[in-house]
């Protein structure tokens, strides 16, 4: 469980303070607005990475990424990846963490919020994000509403073409996926899923 990873990341740091980041962690993914973005998402990151430790300069770097990724998600603002990481930034420079792990913490989740290609180890955690895009179509049609109840604010006139704009952006890539891995993986099913969502909002 990610609850886990990232105690066994913070104690590496400090000796009390891992508890206390935890629980803020819980209650930001567990709000009552969230419905895909919660920490059933931070699990399912951690199983798509943790077989891949071994490509990972620091993994507690990773780790801190995966955690803090989408802690601030506001679904009216367009910041949510630059909130995220300056929060990320305050609460690990709090445990004394490296300054340059803590820049290339940063870099990792500004990156999920345009998943454009960087260097393998960006590349990896993006891919890890937009893994469910892959998933078997029976667990894909329960994230796509997931989303959706995300943007309940939102009536379909509204939502919809946002939506739709997104899966032709994805669609229209040579590759969604950068690694190989998760291309080979992936790619297939994502691109099968992402025509099949386009085709319900249409």
């Amino acid at each position: 469980m990610i609850q886990t990873e990232f105690i066994a990341s913070c104690s590496n740091y400090t000796d009390t303070h891992g508890e206390f980041l935890w629980r803020e962690i819980e209650q930001a993914y567990s709000a009552k607005g969230r419905h895909y973005h919660t920490l059933t998402h931070l699990d399912n990151l951690l199983a798509q990475l943790k077989p891949l430790k071994s490509q990972f300069n620091n993994w507690d770097t990773i780790v801190f990424a995966m955690v803090y990724h989408d802690v601030v998600y506001n679904v009216l603002k367009n910041n949510n990846e630059e909130k995220s990481a300056d929060f990320a930034a305050k609460r690990l420079q709090s445990i004394s963490f490296p300054v340059d792990q803590i820049e290339a913490c940063r870099k990792l989740i500004l990156a999920t919020k345009k998943h454009e290609p960087d260097n393998e180890e960006v590349n990896f955690f993006t891919d890890a994000d937009l893994s469910v895009l892959g998933a078997e179509p029976e667990v894909y049609k329960l994230y796509a509403p997931q989303v959706r109840k995300e943007y309940r604010l939102y009536p379909d006139l509204v939502y919809n073409p946002g939506r739709k704009k997104v899966l032709k952006h994805f669609l229209a890539m040579a590759r969604i996926f950068k690694t190989n891995l998760f291309f080979e993986k992936y790619e297939t099913a994502a691109r099968r899923n992402l025509e099949w969502e386009f085709g319900e909002l249409t």
